[in-house]
């Protein structure tokens, strides 16, 4: 990604002018934003969209760290409870400020939480297509080369989408793998032994070293029903571990997964937001 960096005593942003399309459209990023006070925020934040401008752009998006892969989202409205692990910083005045500089929301996404006594109650009915499988933690890269083309499969069609090099995905991924617990991911196979989905959940280490929460980060899926599966095992797996609740996290609110935590009895306690700018004329 190219990226240039605006900086002030008391604020920092940085510009991405090859942000994924926005309906179609070319479309820069802000993302890296961090302010002391609003007047450096502001300042910084004058700076990013003037260079946005200059370089021909008419549409921004924010905040982004270039790319739906990295971070991105503000926190919109909350219940006040510890931000779990992963989870985007609550940034009032942030938000403020690109709000009062135009920016108005354009996604939406939440967090909810159940007791995992109740989401691991039901499972889905039987199915011959394929077998849910948990990570045995061995070959991390070649599962992590899996991981990069469902995901780069399953995504594709998601808004704001970019694609990214093998390369790039598994410099995000493999030092994550001493925090990973094999227990909580996922993988669901067809008969004849290729991908048909994963899911990702890892313990809430922001709890500390005896988390009570899982989370359910990421999971997808090219094949109807797979992710039911998945999700059942990971709530089965998470209760048998002795967590007691389940964290849905970062969900779209118009993906189908939204649907199926409210059908689980998940509680939302977190909305987030990304936010747009569109240059007038």
């Amino acid at each position: 990604m190219t990226s240039q960096v605006f900086q002030n005593d008391g604020a920092k942003i940085t510009v991405y002018l090859d942000g994924p399309a926005w309906d179609g459209a070319p479309t820069a990023t802000l993302g890296g934003f961090a302010c002391k006070t609003p007047e450096a925020g502001r300042a910084v934040l004058d700076q990013a969209i003037a260079h946005v401008w200059d370089a021909g752009q008419r549409r921004i998006i924010g905040p982004m760290d270039g790319d739906t892969w990295h971070s991105y989202r503000f926190v919109t409205q909350t219940d006040g409870s510890p931000a779990f692990l992963l989870e985007p910083k609550d940034d009032p005045a942030a938000r403020a400020l690109f709000t009062d500089a135009g920016f108005t929301q354009i996604s939406s996404y939440f967090s909810a939480r159940v007791p995992l006594a109740t989401a691991a109650a039901t499972p889905p009915a039987p199915t011959d297509d394929f077998t849910i499988q948990a990570w045995d933690g061995t070959a991390p890269e070649a599962l992590f080369a899996q991981v990069y083309a469902l995901s780069s499969a399953a995504f594709a069609r998601n808004a704001f989408y970019k694609p990214i090099s093998q390369d790039a995905f598994l410099a995000m991924y493999m030092p994550m793998v001493p925090m990973l617990k094999p227990e909580l991911i996922f993988f669901a196979r067809r008969p004849d032994g290729t991908l048909a989905g994963f899911l990702f959940g890892t313990p809430n280490y922001a709890e500390g070293f005896a988390p009570r929460s899982a989370i359910l980060k990421t999971y997808a899926s090219l094949q109807k029903g797979a992710g039911q599966h998945l999700a059942h095992a990971f709530h089965t797996a998470a209760a048998a571990l002795g967590y007691d609740t389940a964290i849905h996290a970062l969900i779209h609110e118009d993906n189908l997964s939204a649907l199926r935590s409210a059908s689980e009895g998940a509680q939302i306690f977190r909305r987030y937001g990304l936010f747009g700018l569109i240059r007038d004329g």
